[in-house]
């Protein structure tokens, strides 16, 4: 089967690739990486393994080996051994404003029937009074914690 991704190292990734294996002070991640791309390279200098030999001779899988591929054809050198950042956003619910109506609803006085204000009936009335659309106590808690 033709490979999409071919692998082809310069030399001075190669030697890179080589002393980062031997000193084995990097992430374990990172250091299996490089061999595989070590394994999978298809200049004159290199082996050019298949990927089934490759996931096999390293015990990863063979999707793995077809993932670094990629990454290091499509996004280069740097990417293939490290880390992606998350690409998620995270939204937050409580702003500065939100943040200050949660704290003075906790500083007041507890609704009638309770003895102090819980972290659900504080999430419970800052939907009521139209503050947030949605909030969790988990949310509260977290909030609270960080101003003591």
């Amino acid at each position: 089967m033709k490979k999409k991704y071919i692998v082809t190292l310069t030399a001075e990734e190669r030697q890179g690739l080589q002393e980062m294996i031997s000193r084995g002070k990097a992430a374990a991640r990172k250091l299996m990486h490089a061999r595989m791309l070590l394994k999978a390279d298809a200049s004159e200098d290199g082996p050019a393994w298949e990927d089934q030999a490759i996931a096999e001779g390293l015990e990863v899988g063979r999707a793995t080996v077809e993932r670094v591929r990629r990454q290091f054809v499509e996004e280069g050198f740097a990417a293939a051994l490290e880390r992606r950042q998350p690409r998620r956003e995270y939204r937050r619910r409580l702003d500065g404003e939100g943040e200050a109506h949660l704290i003075a609803l906790a500083c007041s006085q507890p609704p009638e029937g309770c003895a102090r204000w819980s972290l659900r009936l504080l999430a419970a009335r800052m939907m009521v009074l139209e503050y947030v659309e949605q909030l969790s106590e988990d949310t509260v808690g977290r909030t609270l914690k960080k101003t003591n």
